[in-house]
């Protein structure tokens, strides 16, 4: 789970206020209704709903939003699963009785272990769950990403420290200005491992043996 509590907290901070649910939804929805973790991932979804429908000026969508996460969160201890969830709820607070202050300042940046944590700071894990994440919301081919994780992950598993596809998607994730750029390498990369992956199984297909007349 905390792969995926970092990977949403790093997109959310970096601007992603609607891109941020993804990382957390599918893990969210597998939990038993209730449990800490559940009202915790649920909390924080709406949260980032809530600032998103204010930044577009819905505000009778934020406000609501808003009053539902402060629910979900209210019985959560001030920091946990190391985000400050207190502050959380604090601004909960004050963007349900006044939605039009986004627009006076910032919306809370969310802190991990107490510093704002960014896409930069991600290791692997979660780099790969903010890839896919990213990779939908911007348009990119998603199953280009699925197989460039599934590839960086075999190159890890054999102590291969200088893997293109570990190192170009953390640049996918990190770099926006060139993740274009990155991703078409990224491409490359994969269908070039794709065709060695069939090159591989042909040499090992079983032959029907030859007849004898």
């Amino acid at each position: 789970m905390d792969a995926h509590v970092r990977a949403g907290v790093a997109i959310y901070n970096a601007g992603g206020y609607h891109a941020a649910h993804d990382a957390w939804e599918d893990h969210w929805l597998a939990l038993e209704k209730g449990t800490d973790d559940e009202r915790f991932l649920h909390g924080l979804i709406q949260f980032t709903a809530a600032v998103y429908h204010a930044r577009n000026r819905n505000w009778g969508g934020a406000t609501g939003l808003a009053d539902s996460a402060v629910d979900y969160l209210a019985d959560l201890p001030g920091t946990y699963r190391r985000v400050d969830v207190a502050a959380v709820r604090s601004y909960l607070a004050a963007l349900g009785g006044d939605p039009e202050l986004i627009e006076r300042s910032r919306p809370l940046a969310l802190t991990y272990d107490g510093a704002v944590l960014t896409l930069e700071e991600l290791r692997f894990e979660a780099t790969a769950i903010a890839a896919a994440v990213l990779a939908e919301e911007k348009g990119y081919d998603e199953a280009v990403l699925e197989e460039a994780v599934r590839f960086a992950r075999a190159d890890l598993d054999d102590g291969r420290t200088a893997s293109p596809f570990v190192t170009l998607l953390f640049g996918f994730v990190r770099e926006p200005e060139h993740r274009a750029v990155v991703f078409e390498r990224l491409a490359a990369h994969v269908a070039r491992r794709v065709d060695r992956e069939k090159d591989v199984a042909g040499l090992f297909e079983r032959r029907e043996p030859e007849r004898r007349e």
